[in-house]
């Protein structure tokens, strides 16, 4: 039987949260993917998705660290987290 091999670059190579990201997704190393998974929760579990246009969220005190700004869209989302990972 093949074993699946174990994926590790690219969004699945594991990065180091800033402490700013870390207060959302916890400062432990996890792929990339599971930043952006733990960064949705985050906003999902507090409500932060504005409710006229789910397209843009609107950061409280934690996400503004990460994010710079008081709101972005879904798809600036990534290029302000980008900026709190390291390899």
């Amino acid at each position: 039987m093949a074993t699946t091999p174990t994926k590790t670059g690219g969004i699945h190579a594991p990065v180091q949260p800033s402490p700013e990201l870390g207060a959302i997704v916890g400062n432990d190393k996890l792929p990339r993917s599971q930043v952006i998974s733990k960064v949705w929760d985050y906003i999902k579990a507090n409500n932060l998705q504005n409710p006229a246009n789910k397209r843009e969220i609107l950061a409280d005190e934690k996400l503004k660290k990460v994010f710079g700004r008081d709101k972005c869209t879904m798809f600036e989302m990534n290029k302000y987290i980008a900026q709190h990972v390291k390899a």
